[in-house]
């Protein structure tokens, strides 16, 4: 995945914000909050960071080209960066930054998901 499909993808997903920090990382939210950081990674590959469910932690952490989250991880979050394409292409990438959307969007406050028009019916 490139970093202007990474990019475009994140912006397609509901009320998602984009903003370049940490030395360089594009980072997207959603009500304020990450679900997806790139930019990390070998010069073939974009360095995509994102939030995950326990379990697909728990998968994922051990496959190749994949790794818990250097910083995040390490303080008890479950995010996974995905370093190359060897057991994640770039279809499977984009349904974990839609799922970490979800999750992010999920965990925001009532309100601030019905301002957002993201509240669940």
């Amino acid at each position: 995945m490139l970093l202007d499909d990474y990019n475009t993808f994140c912006a397609s997903l509901p009320q998602t914000t984009h903003v370049v920090q940490w030395g360089g990382a594009h980072v997207w939210k959603v009500g304020g909050k990450v679900f997806a950081i790139a930019g990390w990674g070998d010069r073939d590959t974009l360095g995509v960071t994102f939030k995950t469910s326990d379990a697909s932690y728990d998968i994922l952490r051990e496959q190749p080209g994949l790794r818990p989250a250097p910083y995040l991880a390490s303080r008890g979050l479950k995010w996974i960066q995905r370093l190359t394409s060897e057991t994640m292409d770039d279809a499977a990438l984009r349904d974990y930054l839609r799922e970490s959307h979800r999750i992010v969007a999920s965990g925001l406050p009532k309100k601030t998901r019905r301002e957002l028009g993201l509240a669940e019916d």
